[in-house]
């Protein structure tokens, strides 16, 4: 039976690992990281995640304009 190069690509992926699925670690962290480094940290994720979609979102009526 002679199947699709997609086929045999996933099927010989799903057979053999490539890469790790996750790190998974049972030991605790070798560095701690400081309330205020991780409040730095979720800060500057939340504002390059969220400022751009607030952004489109607070000037889609300007968006809707056909000038």
């Amino acid at each position: 039976m002679v199947l699709p190069a997609a086929s045999r690509l996933l099927r010989t992926a799903l057979r053999f690992r490539v890469a790790p699925v996750a790190n998974v670690a049972s030991k605790p962290a070798k560095e701690n990281i400081s309330g205020r480094d991780q409040t730095i940290a979720m800060t500057t994720m939340f504002i390059t995640i969220l400022g751009p979609s607030g952004w489109i979102l607070a000037h889609l009526e300007d968006y809707k304009k056909k000038e």
